[in-house]
């Protein structure tokens, strides 16, 4: 008997899927290791005592466990988002909860977990690098298109300025002369997305690369009222990327929390090794290093969340919409991604990753 139950915890041990069952008045008898990490509970810790003082009775774990027991049925959710309390990482779980008993006597009932967020993660990289390569064609066609008639354009202003004598006429060609100067820098802007090779990735500091642009753009008026802080993870080591084009992403996500904030809150930049995601390469796993750009500004309404690194995407009226759609070309160019959270009222967090190992 003694080796049964071994084998049947050891079974249990191995699954990749949480699994924890509980008494009829929702006491925990069971929680193998997958359910512990997924919860953040350990399974000693909760044995015998009721999952809602361990969670909370809103907990959603508490509420299908509670659901199925009272209604005699399974009942499921799928891609709720759960928050890691070891890590402090959002994960996304589908949770299926069955009741447990013989005829119409309820025993008690058993939750699976099933965690989706790497799979969900890969998913999201993946559509990066096609918007990516998707923008970076359209970039291409756009700049070749407007930037000879935009010459021209901008040539007939400047003959018109040398031979018009009128104030008023003067003025009208002037103005022509400025917007198609505006347009040539939106093209500029424009024409990074169409570059995806030129990266020239080597062995560098990253906190050095932050701390150079801190120290460049501090000292600007729009800075003033800001508060700076750096939460640096001193094990990272230097590792291959290309510092100029995360120079260029960073500053694109620490320009748009400044601006967010306007003259008044707080701009952290925080730096981690990531234990819980990794990229395959080669016979390695390379694990991926994030930088976190977090702001007490306004935040970002939910709606606009989906739309944040699509191109000429703006709120701002002096916004070009291309800030975010560079930053993320030049991330997942050097292997990596953009994620962000925002709360209105709270503030905005821009998380880039890359990889310790560059991947082919």
């Amino acid at each position: 008997m003694s080796e049964t139950l071994e084998r049947l915890d050891a079974i249990f041990g191995s699954l990749r899927v949480g699994v924890l069952a509980v008494d009829s008045d929702g006491r925990v008898e069971l929680q193998n290791p997958e359910a512990s990490r997924i919860l953040g509970l350990s399974g000693v810790a909760t044995l015998g005592r009721p999952l809602a003082e361990s969670l909370g009775p809103q907990h959603p774990a508490v509420t299908v466990l509670e659901t199925a027991l009272h209604d005699r049925r399974e009942v499921a959710e799928h891609g709720r988002r759960l928050r890691d309390r070891m890590g402090g990482r959002a994960l996304v779980v589908d949770l299926t909860a069955s009741p447990i008993g013989v005829g119409r006597e309820t025993r008690g009932a058993v939750l699976s977990l099933a965690d989706r967020t790497i799979g969900l993660e890969l998913e999201d990289l993946l559509g990066q690098r096609a918007r990516s390569e998707l923008f970076a064609q359209l970039a291409a066609g756009i700049a070749h298109e407007l930037r000879n008639p935009l010459g021209g354009i901008r040539g007939a202003a400047e003959l018109l300025l040398g031979k018009v004598a009128d104030p008023a006429q003067q003025h009208y060609a002037e103005l022509i002369r400025a917007e198609t100067e505006r347009m040539r820098r939106l093209l500029d802007d424009l024409a990074e997305l169409t570059r995806g090779a030129d990266l020239r990735p080597r062995h560098a500091n990253l906190h050095r690369v932050i701390d150079d642009l801190v120290e460049l753009h501090s000292h600007s008026e729009s800075w003033r009222g800001i508060r700076v802080l750096r939460e640096y993870d001193p094990s990272i080591p230097e590792f291959e990327f290309d510092p100029d084009r995360t120079t260029q992403v960073l500053l694109n996500l620490v320009r748009n929390a400044v601006q967010a904030m306007a003259g008044k809150g707080t701009l952290t930049l925080r730096t981690r090794i990531e234990s819980g995601y990794h990229l395959e390469h080669g016979a390695d796993r390379a694990r991926m290093v994030r930088v976190d750009v977090e702001d007490t500004g306004p935040g970002i309404p939910d709606e606009d969340l989906p739309l944040l690194f699509t191109p000429f995407f703006t709120r701002r009226a002096e916004g070009t919409g291309l800030g975010l759609a560079v930053a993320q070309h030049w991330t997942v160019r050097q292997g990596g991604r953009i994620q962000v959270t925002s709360r209105v009222g709270m503030g905005t967090r821009m998380r880039v990753e890359l990889p310790l190992l560059r991947p082919e």
